[in-house]
C-alpha cells in the first residue's frame, strides 16, 4: 500500500513537471513571436485583409508621318463583384445580366463564387460601366480601364496589328514595339475587415499607371488610303485572290505604305472577313482561317517573281562585264538549253534586238543568254551581295526568306529559268528593298515603319537608326538601270505605269504559280520616279487575276494612276 502511494507521488510530480516545461515553452514562443518576428507576423495579418486591384496602363498611341493617330485607347470599364460584401445577391444578378446582356445563369455563377473578387465582364463600355456604377450596388466594383481602338478599322490593318485582352501586342507593329507602347500598369490597394468588407475609414493605397510612349511611323495615311482603295479596286475588277501594293522612299527605306487586300477590321480582330460562318468550323478550323486573315502578304508570303527580277540579272551581268547596252541577240521564241526547249512569253519570237531592246520586251531568251555567260557560282555570289538569301530587317515580326536551290543544285537549266525569274521564291518585301538598292546609286537599304517615339508631351525619347547599307553595285550600274528601266516605261512593256511630264522607271512582269497544270498567274510591277533620282517606288502585286492577267496590262496601271495622285502631294514637281 505505502509503494503504491510512492508510486503515485513520484507519477504526479513527472505530470508537473512536464505540464511546466510545456507551459514555459509555449511562453518563450509566444515571447520570440512578439518580439522578434512581430514585423513578420504584422505584415501577414496586413496582408489578410488587403486586396489588390490593377490599373491598367494607357498604351502609347501610333501616329503616321503626319502625326494621323491610327492606334489609339478608347475607356471601357471592368466589372467585378466581392463576393462578402454583396448584400443583395438576386438583385444584383438581375442588373447586371440585363445590363450587360448576359444570361442570368452565366451571371450567377460568378456572383455567388466564394472568392476575393469575381470579374464578371471585361471591355464594357463606359457608359454601361457608368449605369453600373450609379445603381450603387454593395459588392459591385467597377474599375475603369483601357481598350485598343483603331480610327479607320480596317486601314493598314496587317501593318498596324492588334493587342489581346491584356492589352499587349499580338501581330504587326503593336507586338514589334511592345516595349515602347506598353506602359506600366498601376494597383489600387484596399484594406477589408475580417469578413472582407472594404473598410472606408483607411485610405487606400494608389499607385498610379504609367502610360506608353507614342510610335511615330513612316506611312503616310493619305497615301495608304488612296493605295488600299485602288487594290481594292482592281481586285474587284479582276476578281483576284488577294492584292498587295508597296510604297516605299528608295533612298532610306521608309514605307509610306503597305496594302494587303483584303484587310480586316482591326477593332474586331477575330471576326473572320471571307463570308464563311465562323461557327460552322472546328476550332482548329477558325484559328486558321483567322492566322490566314492576318497574314501580311508583303513580308510573310513568297512567290516567283517573275521578270521583274530581269533588273536584278542584268545589274549583276553588267556588273560583270558579261554584256553591254548594243550587244545583238536573235530570239525565235524559244532558247533551247541541254534537252529543253525554254519559250520567250512571245510565241513568234522578237527577231534580232540589242540588250536595251531585249529589257524593254521582256525577253526571256536575252535574259537565258546572259544569264548563262554569267556562270552558276558568280551568279550565286551575287545574290549573297544583293542580299536576297537573308531577311530585310524590316520591322514586321514573321518576315520570311528566299526560297532557292542550294548552289549546287543548279545546273544550266536552273539557271536559266533562274535568269528570268522562275523556279525560285521571293517575298514583294524583298523584291522592293533590292529594287530600290539598284535605282537607288547601288546602296542596300532596309526597309521600315519605325521613325521615332515620342513621350506624352510630344518630345523625342529616341530616334530609330538604320546605318547606311553596303554598296551592292556601282554607282556606274546604277545609272545605267535607271536608264534602261526607263526605256521600259517609255517604250516597253510598262507604258502603261507612264504618267505624262515625269521620268518613270519599272519592270513588268507574268508569272505562272505552281502547279503550272492550275493555270494560275501573279501580275505585277514595280515603278520609281524621278527615273534619274528616285524619291518614291511602288510595287502592285495581284494575285490570280481572271481574264487578262498580263502585269504591264493590269498591274502596270495600278501604280501609274498612284503615282499620279501622289506626285504633288510628295512635291515631286513634273520634268
Amino acid at each position: 500500500m505505502v509503494k503504491n502511494k510512492t508510486y503515485n507521488k513520484k507519477k504526479v510530480l513527472v505530470v508537473f513537471i512536464c505540464a511546466i516545461g510545456i507551459i514555459l515553452g509555449l511562453v518563450g514562443r509566444l515571447v520570440y513571436l512578439m518580439i522578434f518576428d512581430a514585423e513578420y507576423y504584422q505584415k501577414k495579418a496586413e496582408d489578410l485583409h488587403e486586396r489588390e486591384r490593377e490599373i491598367k496602363a494607357a498604351r502609347g498611341e501610333i501616329v503616321d508621318a503626319n502625326g494621323t493617330v491610327l492606334a489609339t485607347n478608347k475607356t471601357v470599364c471592368t466589372i467585378s463583384v466581392i463576393h462578402s460584401q454583396i448584400t443583395d445577391p438576386e438583385h444584383v444578378i438581375k442588373a447586371l445580366a440585363e445590363e450587360l446582356e448576359m444570361e442570368e445563369e452565366t451571371v450567377r455563377k460568378k456572383v455567388e463564387k466564394v472568392s476575393s473578387m469575381e470579374r464578371i465582364k471585361t471591355n464594357v463600355e463606359k457608359e454601361t460601366g457608368d449605369k453600373i456604377r450609379n445603381l450603387e450596388m454593395d459588392g459591385v466594383k467597377v474599375d475603369e480601364d483601357f481598350k485598343r481602338y483603331y480610327p479607320y478599322n480596317e486601314l493598314a490593318s496587317k501593318v498596324l496589328g492588334f493587342t489581346g485582352g491584356d492589352n499587349q501586342g499580338i501581330i504587326g507593329l503593336e507586338v514589334k514595339y511592345e516595349e515602347y507602347l506598353k506602359g506600366v500598369n498601376g494597383t489600387i490597394l484596399t484594406t477589408t475587415d475580417a469578413r472582407g468588407v472594404e473598410l472606408d475609414a483607411v485610405a487606400e493605397d494608389r499607385v498610379e499607371p504609367v502610360a506608353g510612349n507614342t510610335l511615330q511611323i513612316s506611312l503616310d495615311y493619305n497615301i495608304q488610303m488612296y493605295a488600299q482603295q485602288m487594290a481594292e479596286k482592281v481586285m474587284e475588277e479582276k476578281q483576284a485572290d488577294k492584292v498587295a501594293i508597296l510604297l516605299m522612299n528608295p533612298q532610306n527605306g521608309e514605307i509610306l505604305a503597305m496594302v494587303n487586300v483584303p484587310e480586316f477590321n482591326l477593332n474586331e480582330p477575330f471576326e473572320l472577313n471571307t463570308g464563311i460562318d465562323a461557327d460552322a468550323l472546328s476550332d482548329e478550323e477558325k484559328q486558321e482561317a483567322l492566322n490566314q486573315m492576318w497574314r501580311n502578304g508583303c513580308i510573310n508570303d513568297t512567290y516567283e517573281p517573275g521578270s521583274t527580277f530581269k533588273a536584278i540579272t542584268a545589274s549583276a551581268c553588267l556588273e560583270e562585264d558579261v554584256v553591254a547596252l548594243d550587244d545583238h541577240f536573235s530570239c525565235p521564241g524559244y532558247r533551247t538549253v541541254e534537252d529543253r526547249r525554254i519559250r520567250c512569253h512571245k510565241v513568234g519570237g522578237h527577231g534580232a534586238e540589242t540588250f536595251v531592246q531585249g529589257i524593254q520586251n521582256s525577253c526571256n531568251p536575252v535574259f537565258i543568254e546572259i544569264g548563262l555567260r554569267l556562270g552558276v557560282e558568280r551568279f550565286c555570289d551575287y545574290f549573297r551581295q544583293f542580299g536576297l538569301l537573308g531577311a530585310t530587317g524590316v520591322d514586321l515580326p514573321g518576315e520570311a526568306t528566299t526560297i532557292m536551290h542550294k548552289e549546287e543544285n543548279i545546273g544550266q537549266v536552273e539557271l536559266a529559268t533562274i535568269s528570268f525569274g522562275q523556279s525560285f521564291q521571293v517575298t514583294p518585301i524583298q523584291m522592293a528593298a533590292t529594287f530600290s538598292s539598284l535605282v537607288n546609286g547601288g546602296i542596300r537599304v532596309t526597309p521600315h515603319f519605325g521613325v521615332r517615339v515620342l513621350d506624352g508631351e510630344g518630345k523625342e525619347v529616341k530616334e530609330f537608326s538604320y546605318g547606311t547599307g553596303e554598296r551592292i553595285v556601282s554607282k556606274e550600274t546604277s545609272e545605267t538601270m535607271q536608264m534602261l528601266l526607263e526605256s521600259v516605261v517609255a517604250e516597253g512593256s510598262g507604258k502603261n505605269a507612264y504618267v505624262e511630264g515625269y521620268h518613270i522607271g519599272g519592270k513588268t512582269a507574268t508569272s505562272q504559280t505552281l502547279p503550272r497544270s492550275a493555270n494560275k498567274y501573279i501580275s505585277s510591277f514595280i515603278g520609281f520616279a524621278p527615273a534619274d533620282d528616285p524619291q518614291i517606288l511602288g510595287m502592285c502585286v495581284i494575285y490570280n487575276p481572271q481574264g487578262i492577267y498580263y502585269g504591264g496590262t493590269i498591274a502596270a496601271p495600278v501604280i501609274g494612276n498612284i503615282f499620279d495622285n501622289i506626285f504633288p502631294y510628295l512635291g515631286i514637281e513634273k520634268d
